[in-house]
């Protein structure tokens, strides 16, 4: 029984990079046993990319062992519901800082909009919105899920989050293990990019490989709201990692390729920005 061991798991390339080589790892077992170690500390919101791993690797018969799992991560990862789908039992989340573990298929659409408004937009700890404003970034969310729907050809969707009061955070991430941002371009325009390269041309306002259809939105707005909030916008995809972070961006390659598409976004609470569409002629702007 080989030993995986992740420790101290943040939301950055590196702990991305941890999560995809447990997957590479372990990838091509059949029947086997998969001991996981969680050490140290575990953002809670990674639980979306770990579970999607898992998932796979249960796929082809495999057993998930927990063989340890650091006692504040079990206790979080028991609140928000992730350890449920291996047997643990579900904790109350007194403090009501999860956003709930799930995982939805793709035609699931109807049940992700209300699940991400309720759990995430419409948290009280976000900064000042107006009602429109709030339907938008529902929208852009609702629009990351139908990518996935539409073009990974994905089995599942994985979400979660958290909110942070220390950090003045708030995360949610949304997997897929479908084929990914490279391979969707190289379908769509018959041409090969790298994962980086594709990450970097889908976030541009309006790129889409939608046809006969318009797209390209969601990020754009999140991109937006990013900007004037100082949060941040990860995108995972095959061996690609991009970054957007306030008026800079990080693009870099992972030693291991996830199995699928990453997208975690990170909005401050401690934002006193008052958040308004700016006229109805211009519906899309948020300044």
């Amino acid at each position: 029984m080989e030993n995986n061991t992740l420790r101290n798991i943040h939301s950055s390339a590196r702990d991305y990079e941890q999560i995809s080589c447990l997957y590479s790892n372990n990838k091509g077992k059949i029947f086997d046993d998969i001991s996981i170690q969680l050490l140290e500390w575990f953002d809670s919101n990674m639980a979306a990319p770990l579970g999607a791993v898992l998932d796979l690797l249960q796929g082809d018969f495999n057993s998930i062992v927990f063989e340890s799992i650091t006692s504040s991560i079990q206790n979080i990862l028991q609140k928000n519901g992730f350890l449920s789908h291996f047997g643990y039992p579900q904790q109350l989340d007194r403090y009501n800082t999860t956003i709930q573990y799930q995982k939805m298929k793709p035609e699931d659409g109807r049940y992700f909009r209300e699940y991400v408004t309720t759990q995430f937009i419409n948290r009280a700890e976000l900064p000042n919105m107006s009602e429109s404003v709030r339907k938008k970034m529902s929208e852009a969310m609702l629009e990351l899920f139908v990518n996935a729907q539409l073009h990974s050809k994905t089995q599942h969707i994985y979400t979660c989050g958290q909110y942070y009061p220390q950090r003045h955070t708030i995360e949610f991430c949304i997997v897929d293990t479908g084929v990914g941002f490279s391979e969707i371009f190289k379908h769509r325009f018959n041409k090969n990019i790298s994962s980086i390269d594709a990450i970097s041309w889908a976030v541009q306002d309006k790129n889409t490989t939608k046809v006969g259809m318009t797209g390209g939105i969601g990020l754009a707005i999140l991109h937006e709201f990013i900007e004037i909030n100082k949060g941040s916008l990860q995108i995972i995809s095959g061996n690609g990692f991009y970054q957007y972070d306030c008026a800079s961006t990080n693009t870099q390659q992972l030693n291991c390729s996830f199995p699928g598409t990453v997208v975690n976004v990170t909005f401050r609470t401690d934002d006193p920005y008052n958040y308004a569409l700016a006229s109805k002629a211009n519906e899309r702007s948020l300044f």
